[in-house]
């Protein structure tokens, strides 16, 4: 008899979790989606709730769980400024209490831990591209601190559980992802841009708009996490997990309008605090351990997201006739 692993995705209900429990449900896996649903959202998850080997459970990481798996992807954090800085202090919780609870229960159920990192432990860097082995140029006392130190001590736990414990650790640091399911209002560029020029707002630039990102379209990203949850138990990581395609932020305004034929003019504000210049990560070691990089170009990524907000805003605001 063929036996499904059982697989937890801690912030499962969230944008990339979501789409991580549906393709993990797809390959047979039996899946226990956690949320606290502070970011995360029913709906994201709401069409795989009459699959059998799907649960979910309104759970909070900075608590401990006690369950049985033999796999956790550790997704649960918000992601994006509007939402990290609400309430830093439970941020940083979410990270550093949550990777202690979820690693100590990969400790006692011997189950293989991946934790989603972020291209923010680079903070504003020196090094262009960015690769694992920069030490980045992060700010301690910031108004972004509680999500970069915050992912930063997660991995310092991640790499003492490895070596004190023996534990099974994985460690991705996943860049700019975009894709249906982002939250409208997380206040991140894709789905700022975009739900800006469905609405005929101006699009708002900071600064001048020279600054840079990568973006990654979701289902390549997914396709990476399990990629190195699979990978050989020497392959730790910290691997970078992004597309190394660089867009101006001008750049990646101009594509938005075009795709969405909106009449929306450009506008420039200054420069938020502690805001990144440049993103681009070196996937060297993805490619070379995991045979991965993304497939899918962004002009071709903005049109399912672009679908996808302009029905979230037909259904959450009808323009009236």
């Amino acid at each position: 008899m063929h036996y499904a692993p059982r697989i937890l995705v801690t912030g499962g209900a969230g944008f990339i979790g979501s789409f991580l429990c549906e393709r993990l449900l797809e390959s047979g896996a039996e899946v226990l989606c956690v949320d606290n649903f502070f970011t995360g959202r029913r709906s994201n998850v709401a069409h795989l709730l009459e699959n059998p080997r799907f649960e979910i459970m309104r759970h909070d990481v900075t608590f401990p769980l006690f369950v049985e798996v033999d796999q956790i992807y550790n997704m649960a954090c918000p992601a994006s400024p509007v939402h990290y800085q609400f309430d830093p202090v439970q941020t940083t919780k979410t990270s550093v209490h949550g990777a202690i609870n979820m690693l100590g229960l990969a400790k006692r159920t011997r189950a293989k831990i991946l934790q989603a990192s972020t291209s923010e432990v680079y903070g504003d860097p020196d090094m262009h591209p960015q690769q694992e082995e920069y030490w980045g140029n992060v700010n301690p006392i910031g108004i972004r601190s509680c999500y970069d130190e915050g992912k930063r001590c997660a991995e310092t736990l991640f790499f003492d559980y490895h070596r004190q414990h023996d534990v099974k650790i994985k460690v991705a640091r996943i860049f700019n992802t975009y894709g249906p399911r982002m939250h409208p209002n997380d206040g991140r560029v894709v789905s700022n841009f975009i739900v800006q020029a469905l609405r005929g707002d101006d699009i708002t630039l900071y600064g001048d708009g020279k600054q840079t990102r990568s973006f990654c379209f979701v289902s390549d990203l997914v396709d990476g996490l399990i990629r190195l949850m699979n990978s050989d138990d020497d392959v730790t990581g910290p691997i970078n997990l992004g597309n190394p395609g660089e867009f101006t932020m001008l750049q990646l305004a101009e594509a938005v309008l075009e795709l969405t034929g909106s009449k929306s003019g450009i506008v420039h504000r200054p420069l938020p605090s502690d805001d990144p210049r440049q993103r681009q990560p070196d996937i060297a070691k993805a490619k070379s351990a995991l045979g991965w990089e993304p497939t899918i170009p962004l002009a071709e990524g903005l049109k399912p997201t672009i679908e996808y907000f302009r029905n979230e805003i037909a259904e959450n605001n009808p323009i009236s006739s």
